[in-house]
């Protein structure tokens, strides 16, 4: 990345440097590039929550920019002229700037701090209890699952994810408030076994560009570990050294250091060899410690000692399950309540683009997604086969699927091919662009999936641009259907525009 400096914020002592939610750091003033992603937008809300004077750019209003202004961050849009703030003494910088933008070039000669946003958070880790959240899939159900438990259970978390979540500041028993991706919590932990130690930092922990090995966390789960960001990986032993890597951080058993990882999928011999952490597995087979059981929307969780609790989940599928099984390990290893936990996954409702559902529209319910891994494909239509089941009442599945950068989709072509076989219907929009070179793109399109999808008597079509996919899905839908909609691009606005156009004849 392109650090400067990794030194702790101006103003602070080593041992205080980005403490949450507290931020003990004197007069710093960050300023953010970028401010308008999902982890740098929840970042600031946090920072200017626990009081800093945050002020930030981005390329494009939008409703996350809009929202961090009326929440009291100063937002501008000219990321193009190389003029900072004169009140300005560090920098944060998302993952998607580059090292010579204008403005952090002129951080580096005005001589500031410039971090990147992972190198952020690990700084606000430091002096924290932090938990962070790692693994191929799942991050953000488990971070946004485990932050309202939490609060339930009284622990006064801060956490960040890297979506939305209308329970995030009140918990899953509270009436919803308004849709963030952070909570600012206390600065140290008001009750349970962990009752005096410093405050609660919860969040994901990416494993995209090694981002994870900046973070500090004492306490992390790892619950699976599959080929991805091969653009960056190269293979599959680089991804599983990546994440070893990452559990070397985890303190030692002694200094309160526990990694819980799954049981099975998570490489978990390679990873845990020489950790001295304390370790414990998680999974369905029941050799785990944490033994998680899934019948008819049930969540079973049996704990080590022996203790077995359940809760039904708004959200369907395994894959949720092993999600809230994760927080509820999570929670109960800082002391969380048992029972109140239970009842926040029973009452938590998900959160946006986790198979969200937004409308209907005469009679086609229309489901938003994030799944843009193979693996998360196949648990995600799955899941609502069974669950819903669109054929019981006459419809299909119909699935609208936009891949997310050429490499993922040349990397792992085959696998994206064996992902929709819950589909009847696939519609291919064009590739996502947004970080693979010019060559790599020239090495795949959305026809080479299409293609492999028909050899496997999938229905599938490539259509381009939305609003043509728009006008395919209302010949086509018929009531009874269910459509989802995933990836991690803009995609999201076929749904949307799907229901909207309904309204608007």
């Amino acid at each position: 990345m392109m650090t400067h400096d990794s030194s702790p914020i101006p103003g602070t002592s080593a041992d205080q440097s980005c403490q949450t939610p507290g931020f003990k750091i004197g007069g710093a003033s960050p300023y953010m590039i970028g401010i308008g992603g999902c982890g740098m937008s929840a970042l600031a809300r946090m920072l200017s929550g626990a009081g800093l004077h945050i002020q930030g750019c981005d390329s494009t209003p939008s409703p996350v920019t809009n929202a961090l202004t009326e929440f009291g961050v100063n937002v501008t849009f000219d990321e193009s002229a190389a003029q900072l703030p004169e009140d300005v003494d560090i920098v944060l910088a998302s993952a998607a700037v580059k090292p010579n933008h204008p403005m952090v070039l002129e951080a580096i000669n005005r001589g500031l701090t410039v971090l990147s946003y992972p190198e952020a958070l690990g700084a606000c880790m430091t002096g924290r209890t932090g938990i962070a959240i790692a693994g191929t899939h799942g991050k953000s159900t488990t971070t946004a699952m485990l932050g309202c438990a939490m609060t339930d259970a009284k622990l006064d978390p801060s956490v960040i994810v890297g979506a939305t979540c209308m329970q995030l500041e009140a918990g899953a028993l509270a009436a919803p408030t308004q849709r963030v991706g952070c909570r600012v919590g206390g600065d140290s932990i008001p009750q349970g076994g962990w009752s005096g130690k410093p405050g609660l930092l919860v969040a994901e922990a990416c494993e995209f560009n090694r981002s994870f090995h900046n973070l500090r966390p004492t306490i992390a789960s790892i619950s699976s570990i599959e080929a991805d960001h091969l653009d960056i990986y190269g293979s599959l032993d680089a991804v599983v050294e990546s994440f070893t890597q990452f559990a070397q951080l985890i303190p030692s058993a002694e200094q309160g250091g526990k990694l819980i990882i799954g049981h099975d999928g998570a490489y978990r011999r390679e990873v845990t060899a020489g950790l001295t952490c304390d370790v414990e597995t998680i999974g369905f087979n029941p050799g785990a410690d944490w033994v998680v059981g899934y019948t008819d929307g049930i969540t079973t969780v049996q704990s080590p000692d022996g203790q077995t609790h359940s809760w039904t989940l708004s959200l369907p599928g395994e894959h949720n399950a092993m999600n809230s099984a994760v927080a509820f390990a999570l929670a109960r290893s800082v002391g969380g309540d048992p029972e109140l936990l239970a009842q926040s996954f029973d009452a938590f409702a998900g959160l946006d683009r986790r198979l969200q559902y937004l409308g209907t529209r005469d009679g086609v319910r229309v489901i938003d997604d994030y799944g843009h891994h193979p693996t998360e494909i196949d648990a995600t239509l799955r899941a609502l086969r069974t669950s819903q089941d669109p054929a019981k009442h006459g419809g299909r599945l119909i699935c609208v699927f936009q891949p997310h950068q050429h490499s993922r989709t040349r990397f792992l072509l085959d696998e994206f091919a064996t992902s929709f076989e819950h589909a009847d219907v696939v519609i291919v929009p064009h590739i996502y662009f947004v970080r693979d070179s010019e060559a790599e793109r020239n090495k795949v399109n959305s026809s080479d999936l299409v293609d492999r999808l028909r050899a496997r008597k999938v229905k599938a079509m490539h259509l381009y641009p939305f609003e043509a996919i728009i006008e395919q899905l209302e010949g086509m839908c018929r009531p009874g259907d269910l459509l989802v909609v995933m990836g991690a691009g803009p995609v999201w606005q076929v749904g949307q525009g799907f229901l909207d156009a309904g309204k608007n004849p």
